[in-house]
This record gives C-alpha cells, structure tokens and sequence, in this order.
C-alpha cells in the first residue's frame, strides 16, 4: 500500500490557552496543526513552536495526532515535563475523546482490547498484531446515535497510549472514524472527526485537582 499524504496547509487559528501557571499550560490544538515540528522545513510551523513563541518554557509532555483536536498539556521547564511525563506513563492523567463513528455501534458501552504494532511496510500506519503487537486497551461509551447519517458520536478513553490506537480500533471493529484518511474513508468528513475534550489530573505541585474540558462541537 502507498500512502500518499496530503501537503501540510496549517491552520491560522489563533493560540488558545486554556490555563496557565509556573508549572504548567493547557491549550486547545487545532485540528490540522502538528503537535511538535516534523520532518522538513515545510513542518517547522506547530503548537509547540506557536506556544514557544509565548511562553519559552513550554516542553511538550504528550502529542496528539496532527489531524486530531482538542486539550494538550504543556510542562514549563525540564523538572516539571519530567513530573508530568512520568504521570502520563503511570496513567495518573485521565484523557477522555469525543469521536463520529461510522454505524451504529452495539453494545452501547464496551471495550477494545487489541494489540498494535508499527507497519513498518505501510508506515506512517499501524496495525493489529496479535502475535507481536503491544498491549493496547480503549473503553467507549455511545453518546449519541444519528439514524439519518448512520453515525455513532462516542465517548472514548484511551487506558493505552499507543501512536493511532483511536483511530485503529475504531476501524478495527468496523466503525471507522469518520473523515480518517488512514484508516477510514477521508470523503465522509471534512476532517478527521476526533477531538481531545478533557483531562484531568493532580497538579504536580500541590496536588490540587485539575479538570478541564473543550466539548467538540462539530
């Protein structure tokens, strides 16, 4: 399979910082703007250097898929990416997504739990792997089921973070998300129809609770 991918047209969203502090910013990514700079100097232009810019601080603690939207934290300073990085690893930071499924999907709560590994033919894609893949665990729950459009809209908690895993179990189980170039039919949508709408966790700090939430409107 040749993966042929699309120019990278950035957005020209205004930066949206949802909360800041000495320790730590969370922002609303666009979707269409990489996460960290890619190869090239065409894909120098991303949140993390539009943040910078800001704040010269600002480390990237975790990414989201350029194509994806939604809540991303930001360490301010290398001790404190290190604390937040490691919360990360230790699942101390709960992620919840919103994403437009194809068809409706049964049983309305559920689990995937199907191993992912790199394809490495195929790349920037990932694939189901039951021999060698890693360990890989989404939970969703339906939100909403549009008869009309034969779509699902769901809630999705990623207890893994493996590279694509929203995006590859969701096709896995035949209901791909909608506008999914990679993994679905990118003609459906007008974009990848997958968005970051809360995190919540301790602050890293003082412990206090931290709780913030974009809801996807489109």
């Amino acid at each position: 399979m040749n993966i042929v991918l699309a120019a990278y047209i950035p957005p020209c969203d205004d930066l949206e910082v949802i909360y800041a502090d000495e320790s730590l910013l969370v922002v609303n990514k666009p979707a269409g703007l990489l996460s960290v700079p890619g190869r090239g100097t065409d894909k120098q232009d991303c949140l993390s250097s539009r943040l910078q810019q800001k704040f010269s601080d600002a480390l990237v603690v975790h990414r989201l898929d350029m194509a994806t939207s939604g809540l991303m934290v930001f360490a301010r300073g290398i001790d404190m990416q290190r604390r937040l990085s490691q919360m990360f690893r230790e699942r101390e930071v709960d992620k919840r997504y919103v994403a437009v499924v194809a068809g409706k999907i049964e049983p309305v709560t559920g689990e995937v739990n199907l191993p992912i590994v790199a394809d490495w033919t195929n790349r920037p894609l990932r694939r189901i792997d039951m021999a060698i893949g890693k360990p890989s665990l989404t939970r969703y729950s339906l939100l909403a089921y549009d008869a009309g459009s034969d779509t699902s809209r769901l809630e999705l908690e990623p207890v893994t973070g493996r590279t694509h895993q929203l995006r590859v179990h969701m096709a896995a189980i035949d209901h791909p998300i909608l506008g999914d170039a990679l993994y679905g039919n990118a003609y459906n949508a007008t974009r990848l129809m997958l968005h970051a709408s809360s995190v919540c966790f301790s602050h890293p700090l003082n412990g206090s609770p931290l709780n913030f939430v974009r809801p996807f409107l489109s």
